[in-house]
Parts: structure tokens; C-alpha cells; sequence
């Protein structure tokens, strides 16, 4: 299970907190995320990570919806990106958002930070545990949020998706 929280953040600030907790640095990621068309609370999405040459097929079960912090998720590496696309599509998949990301991200143990700069939204930190215990998994990621100065406040619980398409509402109207 992964267990993740999202926080909206100061990009270069929370980057110096990670560092100082000694996170070690991983690798950047330039990620072109398409999502489908799916009935609420599951998730499919095509991720390309341009600068890696990689593409991954993601299906995600949301088992907490509203809160989005819990997922069932099913991953493949790909070799083709459009190929995909194009087979999702022909099995009758719709397209439905498009999200693209810069992505840092970092390990401490088994925690997985990932700093993200999102077109057109600002950035976030996805604080990140993989466990089957939800409990300890979420204190772990409180305990590791408090070191970093985040707070509640600053959990940000939609989707991008979701906040890519409140976006272009907005700009519509």
C-alpha cells in the first residue's frame, strides 16, 4: 500500500529543509502524466519521464477518498509511451488530463520525498511510505512533515488532476 501526503510548499525553502535531514538525493524527473477517463476513486494514468527516457502504466485504487492519502497501486514500466496511449484508447479509455511536472526526488530511509513544480499550480511535496500498517506509515510521515515546518494547514488533499481541471474552470470564467 502506498501511503502519501501532499503539501503545498516553497519550493527552494522545503528543499533545504529535506537536505538538512540528510535525505539523499535521488534523481530529477521531467514527467508528462496522462490520466484517463475512470469512475472516481480509481486512477489511470500513462507517465512519460521525458529526460529518462522511461514510461511507466500506473492504475491507482483511491481506498480513502477525500482524504486521497491511501492508494492500491498497480505500476508497469513501458516501453512505448504513444503506443500505449494509442491501446488505452482503443480499448474505449478517454483522455481526460494532461500533468506536467518537474520532479526532485529524495530517500531517508523509507520515507520518499517528492518535490514537484506543476505547470500551472505551483509546487508540492508528496511525503510517501510504502506499508501495509496505514497508522504507522502516516505517523512516520506527520513526524517527518514537523521536522520540515509543515502543518495541516498546508496538506493540499486533491488530486492534480483534479486541481488542473478547477484551474482551466476558472480561467474559462
Amino acid at each position: 500500500m502506498e501511503i502519501e501526503i501532499k503539501f503545498r510548499v516553497d519550493f527552494n525553502e522545503v528543499r533545504r529543509r529535506i537536505a538538512s535531514l540528510g535525505a539523499t538525493f535521488v534523481r530529477e524527473e521531467i514527467q508528462e502524466d496522462l490520466y484517463f477517463s475512470l469512475p472516481f476513486p480509481e486512477l489511470l494514468r500513462v507517465r512519460r519521464i521525458v529526460n529518462l527516457g522511461r514510461s511507466f502504466l500506473t492504475y491507482k485504487l483511491i481506498t480513502d477518498p477525500g482524504r486521497n492519502e491511501e492508494f492500491d497501486e498497480i505500476e508497469v514500466e513501458v516501453s512505448d509511451f504513444e503506443k500505449t496511449r494509442e491501446i488505452l484508447k482503443r480499448l474505449g479509455f478517454k483522455e481526460d488530463v494532461w500533468v506536467g511536472k518537474r520532479r526532485l526526488v529524495y530517500r531517508l530511509g523509507n520515507v520518499t520525498f517528492e518535490l514537484s513544480e506543476v505547470e500551472g499550480l505551483g509546487a508540492f511535496l508528496d511525503i510517501e511510505v510504502l506499508s501495509d500498517d496505514i497508522g504507522a506509515a502516516k505517523q512516520k510521515i506527520w513526524e517527518i512533515a514537523e521536522k520540515l515546518g509543515l502543518t495541516e494547514k498546508d496538506v493540499e488533499p486533491r488530486l492534480y488532476q483534479e486541481l488542473i481541471k478547477e484551474m482551466k474552470e476558472n480561467a474559462g470564467s
